[in-house]
């Protein structure tokens, strides 16, 4: 299944992405071969994620969860309470 994420940076800063398999998205990221973004923002966690139906529904939540403002996103995660994922 894929799934939309949100990344908390070393510099405190959110990236958020979309994947069909998390833990080796994040892994990817924390050696250094994720998004351009993230290598020099090292080591990330993973502080929220969603399931979605298909790639087209995870594409989309993606650009809308980059529109929020940090404040919304921070709210969103703090409300899903997931644990983050190192």
């Amino acid at each position: 299944m894929p799934y939309t994420y949100m990344l908390e940076c070393n510099d405190g800063s959110l990236y958020t992405g979309w994947t069909v398999d998390l833990e080796a998205r994040l892994k990817t990221h924390n050696k250094g071969t994720g998004a351009k973004y993230t290598r020099c923002r090292l080591p990330v966690k993973m502080v929220y994620w969603e399931e979605l139906p298909n790639r087209s529904e995870a594409q989309k939540r993606e650009a809308a969860l980059r529109k929020l403002s940090r404040k919304k996103k921070e709210k969103l995660i703090m409300e899903t309470s997931q644990t983050p994922i190192d």
